[in-house]
């Protein structure tokens, strides 16, 4: 993540048109922003969803809501709740995530 040459400015969700990524199972809704390089997102996951593919990227991500389960690639689980949140680097741990009862997520990659 790299915020040089970005001013200051708010960003009001709401008015962020969303894209819908469907999963396995379930969807995940997306608003997204872009500052340079990086992306910065909030996300909510169906309850059911789970993730269609193994992701590399990098991410710093905040559970707002719900339960998100996240599988690493090694077989290693993580269970997050509102409040808690996770970082991983680029080309680090493969990680793919899932929820029974529905997320809310903040993410900037």
């Amino acid at each position: 993540m790299d915020l040089t040459a970005v001013p200051f400015g708010t960003t009001d969700w709401s008015t962020v048109d969303p894209v819908v990524h469907p999963g396995v199972t379930g969807s995940a809704l997306w608003r997204t922003r872009h500052f340079g390089t990086t992306r910065v997102r909030t996300v909510e996951y169906t309850p059911g969803y789970l993730a269609d593919h193994w992701c590399t990227r990098g991410h710093v991500l905040l559970c707002l809501e719900g339960e998100l389960h996240t599988e690493l690639q090694d077989g290693r689980r993580f269970t997050l709740t509102a409040g808690m949140s996770y970082q991983v680097g680029n080309d680090m741990e493969a990680h793919r995530s899932s929820t029974s009862v529905g997320a809310k997520l903040f993410i900037v990659d």
